[in-house]
């Protein structure tokens, strides 16, 4: 009589290499569990399918967690500001604010992004 421990431990590898194959296939992280270069370029790209007047929760789909976040509230609007890792300035291990894109969202429509538009905002000239 033959063993039958060879076909079993085949079986279980064959499985295994189909299992692997799906994963590497269909498998895409979310920008949470990128690595800071892989989100980086990730964040860039998706800037570009922005719109003006997009939801707040939308934009975290589509880019996840953000990196730093601002708010500031009046009696008549609220302002938020998320910003976004863009672009590398110094190997520190260290995410700053000035390698992120500020994302300005007023009443929780995005209205702005942008350095020179962040500036306004800490001007308080932008959202009214």
């Amino acid at each position: 009589m033959k063993s039958k421990v060879p076909v079993i431990i085949g079986s279980i590898f064959a499985a295994y290499l189909a299992f692997v194959a799906v994963v590497v296939l269909v498998y895409e992280p979310t920008p949470d569990d990128m690595d800071w270069e892989d989100r980086q370029s990730y964040n860039n790209a998706k800037l570009t399918e922005l719109s003006l007047g997009q939801p707040i929760a939308e934009v975290e789909l589509l880019l996840g967690k953000a990196d730093f976040s601002e708010a500031k509230a009046s009696s008549t609007e609220t302002l938020k500001v998320l910003f976004y890792r863009t672009h590398h300035n110094k190997s520190d291990g260290e995410t700053t604010r000035d390698e992120c894109t500020p994302l300005l969202f007023k009443d929780d429509k995005l209205v702005a992004w942008g350095q020179d538009t962040y500036q306004q905002y800490l001007s308080a000239n932008i959202g009214g």
